[in-house]
Parts: C-alpha cells; sequence; structure tokens
C-alpha cells in the first residue's frame, strides 16, 4: 500500500527533518516540499515533523471519477470526517471543503465534524486524486519538555526524538545506549516509542536527574554510573547495571558540551573508540568539528546534517 506523508519544519531544523523523513519512511524528501511518499506504514507520532498519513485505498484521474470509486467503500464506524490534505501546493481553505464535502457525500456513513470513528483524507498529487484512510500525529514530544529537571545545554526533545528516529528507525529486535545520558532527554524519547534502550553517565548528579526525569514519565529506571570510555573493555569490572560486553544494535552520543571548557581530544577520542567497540551504528551529536577523531576511532561517516538555534549549530553524524 502507498502512504502519504505530511509535514512541516522550521527552516533551522530542514535538514533534520530531511534526515529524519529518509531514514525513518526509506524515501527521498524534496526539499521546500511538504510531502513525502512511502510503501513505509509508520505512526505519525514518531516524528516531530509528521502531521499525517494518509494510507492510499483509491485513485483516479479526476475528482468526480474518485468521488464514484469511493461509493464502494463502506466506513468501519458508525461517523466518519473527510479531511483535505495539503501535498504539491497551497489550496484555499474553500476549495478544501468543498472537495472533502464532495468525496464525504459519497460515502455510505454519517459524517460527524467534531469527533468521528474515522478519519478519511483526499488529496491531489502529481495528477493524480487520492483518497484513503488518515492518521494524525499527536505532539508526543511536546509533553516532554515538562520535565523536572532541565539542562541549559541539552537537546531539545524535539531535536531528540529525531535523532532518535535516525538511529533507530526500526524498532522490533533493536537495542540501543545512550551513554552520556545526561537528564535522559534522549531516553524519554526513545522510551516513549516502545525502544529498548539504557543510558549511563559519569556525572552521578546527571544520573539522579535522569532517574527523577524517567520517573515523572512513569518510565523504568534503565540509567546507571559508567564512564563510557571504558565500555566494553574486556575484563572490564563496570560499576554499572550495563553489561559492558553487550553490543548495541545503535548507540546516540550526544558529546558532552560546555560554555567554558572544551573536552580535551584525547578524551573525544577514547568516548567515539568506546562507541565503536560497543554499537553496530553511532548517532553522534557535536557542536565541534570532530571528524578526524570519528574516522581514526574507526567509524565511517555515512550521513549528516546541521541543526541550527540561532548563531548556535549542531552536527547530526550517522556513523557505520
Amino acid at each position: 500500500m502507498e502512504h502519504i506523508y505530511v509535514y512541516a519544519c522550521h527552516e533551522d531544523e530542514q535538514a533534520l527533518c530531511q534526515l529524519e523523513l529518509r531514514t525513518l519512511l526509506g524515501a527521498e524528501t524534496v526539499l521546500g516540499a511538504r510531502y513525502a511518499v512511502s510503501a513505509r506504514c509508520v505512526e505519525p507520532s514518531r516524528s516531530p515533523f509528521l502531521k499525517l498519513r494518509l494510507d492510499v485505498l483509491f485513485e483516479a484521474g479526476s475528482l468526480p471519477e474518485l468521488a464514484s470509486r469511493v461509493e464502494t467503500l463502506t466506513v468501519q464506524g458508525s461517523t466518519f470526517k473527510v479531511a483535505f490534505a495539503e501535498t504539491e501546493a497551497a489550496v484555499s481553505t474553500d476549495r478544501q471543503r468543498e472537495v472533502a464535502r464532495e468525496i464525504g457525500r459519497h460515502l455510505r456513513g454519517k459524517a460527524e465534524m467534531r469527533r468521528p470513528d474515522q478519519w478519511f483524507a483526499v488529496t491531489e498529487l502529481g495528477g493524480r486524486w487520492l483518497f484513503g484512510n488518515c492518521s494524525y500525529g499527536e505532539a508526543v514530544w511536546l509533553q516532554h519538555q515538562q520535565k523536572p529537571q532541565n539542562y541549559s545545554t541539552a537537546l531539545s526533545t524535539r531535536v531528540a526524538r529525531a535523532v532518535v528516529n535516525i538511529a533507530v528507525p526500526d524498532v522490533a529486535g533493536t537495542k540501543a545506549i545512550d551513554p552520556c545520558c545526561g537528564i535522559g532527554t534522549v531516553l524519554v524519547e526513545a522510551m516513549s516509542m516502545g525502544i529498548d534502550i539504557v543510558g549511563c553517565d559519569i556525572n552521578p548528579l546527571a544520573v539522579r536527574g535522569a532517574r527523577v526525569n524517567l520517573e515523572h514519565f512513569g518510565m523504568p529506571n534503565v540509567v546507571s554510573i559508567a564512564d563510557m570510555r571504558t565500555l566494553g573493555l574486556v575484563g572490564e569490572q563496570a560499576s554499572s547495571s550495563t553489561n559492558p560486553q553487550v553490543r548495541y544494535d545503535a548507540l546516540i552520543l550526544d558529546m558532552p558540551y560546555n560554555l567554558c571548557s572544551k573536552l580535551p581530544e584525547d578524551e573525544q577520542l577514547q568516548m567515539l573508540q568506546s562507541a565503536r567497540r560497543i554499537a553496530k551504528l553511532a548517532v553522534i551529536v557535536t557542536t565541534e568539528q570532530i571528524d578526524p577523531l570519528i574516522v581514526q576511532a574507526g567509524f565511517r561517516i555515512a550521513e549528516r546534517c546541521t541543526v541550527n538555534k540561532g548563531n548556535f549549530s549542531r552536527q547530526i553524524i550517522v556513523c557505520v
């Protein structure tokens, strides 16, 4: 089945949005576009950028032809609503309502504008008229902004959620780790999507804050105190509950950042070497140019993007 996704993002996060959707949907996105087409069925709430998913049931060359085709469909719920999904070009509100009413008039069921049992969507894309079931995204990441513990330099929940999706596009059977988890922003986003993830941090205060945040959202304690540089070393007697011998499918590393001091290169390299030891794939977030260190650690840079916030920039680097 073909799925049409409608998305929106701020220009500062456009590159991140494209990288996330390319990874999550397995489909290329067009710069400046507002839609993507994919054979993958992804819950829109997973992404901070997805607005809705249209699961194509019927297509036609004209609106009247499409209307005649939907007459064969029986609505599963007792009530329904048809929405117009803007894809290629902006469509006036009046025209959207006109199209939705025309399609709704041909459906066998009872229309309900406020709380329908079933949502449908219609759109015109590439000269085709498309109709199908509609699923809207919920801004789950927005709810996670209200957490008890915060860091001024922590990733925003929007960026954290997108980074998690880049690292773990397929949830089933994937084990992930955040070895510098801080207050747990990445952990909260990952666990809210059902991802099997653990975290650790060398800072006991950060670990305590992460545990408070996880508990606040009703999530289990998956955090321990550990120096990521020692993870995966043979014979290492780890002080954490995280087994250092586990090889993870994905690792998310937000390189420690401080306005007042810079992490020495040798420590950065040790962290990257540890990431290479314990994970098949790593998504590294950094405010510095560390490409030579990434390569020296044994990684190959597969993809990357930059996220800007005013004059502040972060690089998101996918390493394999």
